[in-house]
């Protein structure tokens, strides 16, 4: 759950530096990338502790790169403003 909590920030982080940063094409970037990685890493986690499928996990992984990604993106959006 702390995953989702802070990625959940991030995100929120994001939509608040919108407004300041004149280039929003990393912001953007890293937007979608936190939305999908919650998505994967942490939906895929849920839907295990559920009950889903064990085959259900093999998207973990991708949602976990997904959110590394985000913040690298995130953090190209802070450098280059």
């Amino acid at each position: 759950m702390q995953y989702h909590v802070w990625h959940a920030l991030a995100l929120l982080g994001v939509a608040l530096a919108w407004p300041h940063l004149p280039d929003h094409t990393w912001l953007r970037v890293a937007g979608w990338l936190f939305v999908a990685g919650l998505l994967l890493f942490c939906g895929s986690l849920y839907a295990l502790a559920l009950g889903a499928p064990r085959h259900a996990g093999l998207v973990t992984p991708v949602g976990g790169l997904a959110l590394i990604l985000g913040w690298l993106a995130l953090a190209t959006a802070a450098l280059r403003a």
